[in-house]
């Protein structure tokens, strides 16, 4: 447990990072002090942030620390565990394998996946794929989302408990065991071990560094996360967020140990890496003419499938985060990390924001200091 440590601006100034520019000093330098002024009204230990202007990331910066005991600063090149934005990652998989025909959107995902996944409450409406990744399934996380016994009729008689009220498809709930069944149909379908598939399908080809499995990565990459204790007003350590996995993996069973890699929030990446993966989706599915998806595949994941939430497959819509603008993309939030990527695809500009710990609040269901952060980047990287 360590107590914050309220770094004065000129000391922040020193553990600064800026490996791309194309912005004029002045611009750069007022660009920082904003974001070390807000950096101090939320008592943030260390941000990251990326931006993209005109298809191409013009500005990247680390202020703050990596890890407190260690004093160690925070570099572009460290690597967060980035939470819910991982969703993105499973679905596009997933879209990879509907265009080689595997199995479509609207399939039902009981005979998807090889057990009875239906709300008892409505027995003659079937779940389908497209229900699961927009978390319209009518499944919940109140019975827990770490293993997929907690919804398996044969292995937990307490199965019925993980269904909402509401029929599927006519209801609304976020829900990370939705992810980590879309993640365990990825493994069966392509027969390749989730954390494999994604970083030989997603991340080699766009040249990123990072992944799910936390032994495969390097270590010394790993930024530090940190909960703030309200009570102790303190910032602790959360080292399950980089748990080695090596025990399960021994132990792992293809097509149903899958959320050992947590494809609900799993994925590790540092922000520059994260905003070239933005790009990707920014150009519906291609980046540096390299094609991850089709244009109708990505169009499908940035489409809202209802004007209450905005969220389409592992993206969302948001309008009130930037006045006038209608912004595609997600945030995350686990072990203390706040995480945002979100992007304009038609007007080519995204912001990618993650922090390693602060202390914050939240205005219509999003985080202040990542909207205050977004809302500095577009005000003097984008709209001047």
């Amino acid at each position: 447990m360590f107590a914050y440590i309220n770094f004065p601006k000129c000391f922040l100034s020193f553990f600064c990072y800026l490996s791309i520019s194309t912005i004029a000093f002045g611009q750069s330098q007022k660009t920082e002090q904003d974001l070390l002024a807000i950096m101090a009204k939320y008592q943030t230990v260390g941000m990251s942030v990326a931006v993209v202007k005109n298809n191409k990331i013009i500005y990247t910066k680390s202020l703050g620390l990596k890890d407190i005991a260690e004093h160690t600063p925070l570099a572009n090149e460290d690597i967060f565990r980035i939470a819910s934005i991982s969703k993105s990652f499973t679905a596009t998989s997933l879209m990879q394998l509907i265009e080689a025909g595997k199995f479509s959107l609207d399939d039902e995902f009981s005979e998807l996946i090889g057990f009875k996944i239906n709300n008892p409450k409505f027995p003659n409406t079937k779940i389908t794929l497209r229900m699961i990744l927009s978390h319209t399934s009518s499944l919940s996380d109140k019975n827990g989302y770490f293993d997929l016994d907690v919804i398996n009729p044969n292995k937990n008689p307490n199965w019925a408990a993980s269904y909402n009220d509401y029929e599927p498809g006519k209801g609304y709930e976020y829900c990370n065991l939705n992810f980590n069944l879309a993640g365990t149909l990825l493994e069966k379908a392509s027969g390749e071990r989730f954390d494999q598939y994604v970083k030989h399908h997603l991340l080699d080809p766009l040249g990123l560094y990072g992944g799910y499995c936390v032994d495969s990565l390097d270590n010394k990459r790993f930024v530090t996360l940190y909960t703030y204790n309200n009570e102790k007003n303190i910032f602790e350590p959360s080292p399950e967020a980089y748990a080695p996995k090596s025990e399960q993996i021994s132990h792992y069973i293809m097509g149903y140990s899958t959320p050992v890699f947590s494809p609900t929030g799993g994925m590790k990446i540092s922000a520059t890496d994260l905003a070239k993966y933005m790009m990707m989706h920014m150009n519906y599915g291609t980046s540096n003419r390299i094609k991850i998806i089709s244009k109708k595949s990505a169009q499908t994941m940035q489409t809202k499938l209802s004007d209450d939430e905005g969220y389409g497959l592992a993206l969302r819509q948001i309008t009130d985060l930037i006045p006038g603008k209608t912004l595609i993309g997600h945030n995350g939030d686990a072990y203390g990390l706040y995480s945002s990527m979100f992007f304009q695809p038609k007007e080519k500009f995204g912001i990618v924001v993650i922090t390693n710990g602060c202390k914050t609040s939240y205005t219509n269901d999003f985080n202040d200091f990542l909207k205050e952060s977004i809302r500095s980047l577009y005000d003097n990287l984008i709209a001047n």
